[in-house]
């Protein structure tokens, strides 16, 4: 590396570093800390063999796929970053330099794929984490483990924190970190192609296909039609895409039908480690964190949807501008704590919604639900019923109706509750172990920033390579809030972002 290279490397690191106080210090340590003991007490919980994988199999096997898990998942959630980041920007500037991420980038942005790849991961992301919630949640919350007081064992095993920390900073917010500023390197690798090919192939399938359904209803109402980049479906194509429309409302139908009569009759998970606990608030359990959820996940594309409006058109009522002046107090600082917060908070729920909807009934003795076979119903026990109506009624159609009605979730007072709980939870550091991760994963690895390879929006912009407009995202899947932050630039995981408030006062 030359003199001068070397000079514009350190330019682009201080560009994105952050700014070291002793509270941030503190946090980092703290953070690093916790995660250490999150991964020693649910590895000893492991060997115990008192979680569902380890119990049916051995310890060894539920310890491999856990961390199999998380390794996957960790490339599922960075890649996102880097697909949703990359259409604006040529992909000639990358071609010769990065050929995998080429051929990401080939398969991902022809046509309507990167719709398609964004409503596979999301399934992808929710059956990853109840195969963690598998292998790393207590059956029994009252075994010993490490002789360790009972409330240590209620918030880290039972409430599962131990959990919640090592899957959000392992398994999603290192590599996010990474891959919203290294779009380029991170995928140029054979593991993302093969994650990117299994989402388009878990969307082909036409198990989320009801999603689509749910899509068209919102157009309808919302008067805004759905942008797409290919002819309108016709002839086989067209039976086809409305075919598994068809049987994913099956599948969604059977699924709910199994999870209320499991959770009506006392035959989950639930019913075993909270027995006191009647079967109705179970139900309603169930349906209150898969709100929280849709909410979670409907807000984050409401906020970057009301970024790009003027102060003066985010809304009118009490509840909305007590949200934006919370949410872009300063230059946006509050939007990436809000992404922070709300990753811990969704991972919690999902959590919780796999531990609930996974069944405790034992094959072969004559109590089958709905008298399915004995395969079957081991397969049910493992609740990833669970995931499918999670992913289409608590994830993707709250992402849906949010891009279409984003001043909706403004208006809501839960909305600015939920903001408040995300922002502080941010504030207290659980997780900021992730930045320091990614800063020796990034020397590890050797990524650079995609600065070096592609320059930034301005450096485009002056060599006549300027970036495509992002689209309308009306309909669509924001992308986890990563679209619309451009290559080379800041985004929502290194704030503060400018608002448009910030971008008129500037201009």
């Amino acid at each position: 590396m030359t003199e001068v290279d070397a000079t514009k490397q350190q330019s682009h690191d201080d560009a994105h570093d952050v700014k070291i106080t002793p509270f941030v210090a503190f946090k980092y340590v703290a953070s690093i800390c916790l995660l250490i003991f999150s991964i020693v007490i649910v590895v000893a919980l492991i060997f115990t063999g008192n979680t569902r994988v380890s119990a049916e199999t051995n310890p060894w096997v539920a310890l491999i796929v856990m961390t199999l898990a998380v390794v996957w998942l960790s490339m599922i959630e960075g890649q996102q970053a880097s697909l949703v980041g990359l259409p604006p920007v040529d992909p000639d500037l990358y071609k010769d330099s990065h050929p995998i991420t080429y051929k990401n980038a080939a398969l991902a942005f022809r046509g309507d794929n990167l719709d398609r790849y964004l409503m596979g991961r999301q399934f992808m992301v929710l059956l990853v984490v109840f195969v963690i919630n598998q292998c790393g949640n207590p059956l029994d919350p009252k075994v010993d483990v490490l002789g360790l007081p009972d409330g240590v064992k209620l918030v880290f095993l039972d409430i599962g924190l131990g959990m919640i920390v090592f899957t959000c900073i392992l398994g999603q917010l290192t590599t996010q970190v990474n891959a919203s500023h290294c779009m380029i390197d991170f995928i140029n690798n054979y593991f993302a192609l093969f994650t990117l090919y299994t989402a388009m192939a878990v969307e082909f399938s036409g198990v989320m296909h009801s999603s689509y359904l749910i899509q068209n209803v919102l157009s309808m109402v919302s008067g805004k039609p759905i942008q797409s980049n290919e002819e309108p479906k016709s002839g086989f194509t067209f039976i086809f895409f409305w075919g598994r429309v068809l049987m994913s409302l099956a599948i969604l139908g059977f699924c709910l039908a199994v999870t209320l009569s499991a959770l009506f009759n006392g035959q989950t998970q639930m019913a075993v480690k909270y027995p006191n606990v009647p079967n109705g608030v179970s139900v309603f359990l169930f349906f209150f964190f898969m709100a929280i959820v849709g909410m979670l996940e409907g807000m984050q594309i409401a906020f970057f949807a009301v970024a790009k409006l003027p102060a003066e058109e985010r809304g009118n009522s009490f509840f909305a501008k007590k949200t934006c002046d919370l949410l872009f107090k300063g230059n946006g600082e509050n939007l990436p704590g809000f992404m922070i917060g709300r990753q811990l908070t969704v991972v919690f729920s999902f959590f919780l919604v796999a531990s609930i909807t996974g069944l405790n009934i034992t094959p072969g003795e004559g109590e089958n639900i709905f008298g399915v076979s004995d395969g079957a119903q081991a397969f049910l026990n493992y609740g990833f019923q669970g995931a499918v109506i999670t992913t289409i009624l608590a994830s993707i159609t709250w992402q849906l109706a949010a891009s279409a009605f984003p001043m909706a979730f403004l208006n809501n007072p839960v909305t600015y509750i939920l903001l408040c709980i995300a922002l502080f939870l941010e504030w207290t550091g659980l997780c900021a172990g992730a930045w320091v991760l990614a800063r020796l994963m990034k020397k590890a690895t050797k990524i650079q920033y995609d600065e070096v390879y592609v320059g930034t929006p301005e450096e485009r912009i002056a060599n006549g390579r300027a970036d495509k407009e992002f689209g309308d995202d009306v309909g669509h899947l924001a992308g986890g809030g990563f679209v619309g932050h451009a290559c080379g630039s800041h985004d929502a995981l290194d704030g503060p972002i400018k608002s448009k408030d910030a971008i008129d006062a500037a201009a």
